[in-house]
């Protein structure tokens, strides 16, 4: 680690937590040490902020870091590491992260906001792991201080939004091929995933073209669509999922749902999926948070990760 990074660091991480005094209890570096997969760069991170300093979003995110909530009263032990967002191009940091964590907190579920890096291969070796890494990372920072959380390591999920969505179904399907150093031999495998209108498929029918594009390139090849299209490395092990989306997604169709819905079936793994006719993408950001999670915690207590 560069003396510069190691100045600039503590810096970075004392002004996120300036900038959020309602949003956070913490803010802290996904990493302790070198990031994986990084190379020298001079792309500067942008913040999205109102005027009053709320975050609203990211974008060229380079410096991944976890945002901690933690329920201060009642806490069931289960937390959720949550994936924002945004093409794989900026990160909607503020709806899909610290809205929903909040609506967590209150539930007594502790919530994660991950900033992970966005591809580019101006700062990242290999832009398609970038993310992966970071998303990985976040299942083993929060397992190993389980305890410290007050949080039950068999009751530690994943959720993601969009691509987010796509993240986070791509580690719930990439649990046994590690893509981070893990000495420790955590388990990167989430109890549970919560997938809110997500990209699944990199295949040309189904994905989103621009995610594809961010993550894979102009034009990737059929090696990296099939490694990256969640559906097709679904097995007996992937974690129980959640799953909603609208018939009417402009953006993001719903078949991307219903083929991991299916994948998932067939395998036996038990899944739940919501449905709506309208909305378009992103419906959720239109609704009271307390109202379109209300059968997401119903699920959850039916299979014991809340009482």
């Amino acid at each position: 680690m560069s003396y510069l990074w190691k100045v600039a660091l503590p810096m970075l991480v004392l002004s996120l937590a300036t900038l959020l005094p309602t949003q956070a209890q913490q803010v802290i570096p996904l990493y302790s040490g070198a990031i994986p997969n990084a190379k020298a760069y001079a792309m500067k991170e942008i913040v999205n902020a109102e005027p009053g300093g709320r975050i609203q979003g990211y974008r060229k995110v380079s410096q991944p870091t976890i945002t901690i909530f933690l329920p201060k009263e009642n806490p069931t032990g289960t937390g959720v590491v949550i994936y924002p967002g945004g093409g794989y191009v900026s990160e909607s940091y503020n709806g899909e992260g610290v809205k929903i964590a909040e609506t967590f907190v209150k539930h007594g579920i502790a919530a994660f906001v991950v900033k992970y890096r966005l591809p580019s291969d101006s700062i990242m070796v290999d832009k398609s792991m970038g993310p992966l890494q970071d998303a990985q990372q976040a299942i083993r920072l929060v397992r190993e201080r389980a305890k410290e959380w007050q949080l039950r390591p068999d009751r530690i999920g994943i959720m993601g939004f969009s691509a987010g969505g796509h993240l986070a179904s791509t580690a719930g399907t990439k649990f046994n091929t590690p893509v981070i150093e893990n000495p420790g031999r955590v388990s990167l495998r989430p109890d549970f995933m919560i997938l809110i209108y997500p990209v699944i498929s990199m295949s040309e029918t189904l994905a989103h073209k621009g995610s594809r594009t961010s993550l894979l390139g102009e034009k990737p090849s059929d090696e990296l669509i099939e490694r990256f299209s969640s559906e097709r490395h679904v097995t007996n092990q992937t974690p129980p999922t959640y799953l909603t989306h609208t018939g009417d997604d402009k953006v993001v169709d719903v078949d991307n749902s219903i083929v991991f819905y299916e994948a998932l079936r067939h395998h036996r793994v038990p899944a739940e999926m919501h449905l709506y006719p309208t909305g378009n993408h992103g419906f959720v950001l239109k609704l009271p948070t307390e109202e379109w999670m209300q059968p997401l915690f119903s699920w959850m207590k039916k299979n014991g990760w809340v009482q």
